[in-house]
């Protein structure tokens, strides 16, 4: 694990800057969600030619909705749980803003990155939901990046493996140093213990969701279908994971029965389950290519 890059003394500060692993994944792994947007919209865009700079200028709109939605999300449920730094949001309520103190939920960058996109794209006269589409699929390519950085931090980590399964290799599990190196979010708690390797299991979840998504996007039958099956995939992956996650901050209910992620993942299962039920005769009709004079699905 290597939480930190690199450090370089500063001189006229008390602490080295440290250039974090996480942050720099996340950013790898965004660049290349962004590149690959591009690449489908030059292939699968209703103007090739003219949406890949479209979809350029809707890009930074679905950055900081990824990063607000993630934090806000994680804000309103440690508050809900009224637990500790909850309180500690209310009675320093500038606090909400440090994100890079940690504190992210997934499912909220999700939905705050969707949310903006949609917007952004419909501004740029796109159509909303077959930029979703493609958006979903590059999303998942770059989060199988920027979730190792996850476990380049220690952050996620799974539960202590029961003493019969600590024998599985890695990736299954994952052998937390005897001595934590610095900027470890691990938890000095599991110094040395065995832990399931979650971090890696939600990179290689979302490598494998981003192949299924860009298997159905090229052989779709209206616009939507791509999104509706990654959210039922991801709810069913997501919810399973959780059940060996071993951090608590990402919220539990119920007397620790569910997580938060959990509660999200039942209502994106069935809402995803319903609209491909109600649409399973659904075929839209093919649209010109202005660029080439063609039709495209």
């Amino acid at each position: 694990m290597h939480p930190y890059l690199f450090s370089i003394p500063l001189p006229w500060a008390d602490e080295p800057f440290h250039l974090r692993t996480f942050g720099l994944l996340v950013a790898a792994g965004f660049l290349l969600g962004a590149h690959l947007l591009q690449r489908f919209a030059a292939r699968f865009g209703d103007d090739p030619q003219g949406d890949p700079e479209r979809f350029s200028r809707t890009i930074m709109w679905i950055l900081v909705g990824v990063f607000g939605g993630a934090r806000l999300m994680y804000v309103v449920v440690e508050i809900l749980r009224h637990s500790e730094t909850g309180q500690s949001y209310l009675d320093e309520p500038w606090t909400m803003l440090f994100f890079w103190e940690g504190g992210l939920v997934m499912y909220g960058g999700l939905i705050g990155g969707i949310g903006l996109g949609l917007v952004a794209a419909r501004r740029e006269k796109l159509r909303p939901i077959h930029g979703l589409d493609m958006g979903l699929v590059a999303g998942f390519f770059g989060q199988a990046v920027g979730r190792v950085g996850c476990l380049m931090v220690g952050d996620d980590f799974g539960s202590v493996v029961p003493e019969k399964w600590r024998s599985l290799p890695f990736p299954i599990t994952v052998k937390v140093p005897d001595v934590l190196p610095e900027g470890s979010l691990f938890g000095p708690e599991n110094a040395g213990q065995v832990l399931w390797a979650t971090q890696i299991w939600m990179s290689l979840n979302a490598l494998l969701l981003a192949y299924v998504g860009y298997r159905i996007l090229v052989r779709r039958r209206y616009a939507g279908q791509v999104s509706l099956w990654l959210v039922l995939l991801y709810s069913v992956a997501r919810f399973v994971i959780e059940a060996f996650r071993g951090d608590g901050i990402r919220g539990v209910w119920f007397d620790g029965l569910v997580s938060t992620s959990q509660l999200i993942s039942v209502v994106g299962f069935v809402v995803a389950a319903i609209l491909l039920w109600r649409n399973r005769q659904r075929v839209d009709a093919p649209r010109p290519n202005p660029s080439a004079g063609e039709a495209t699905a």
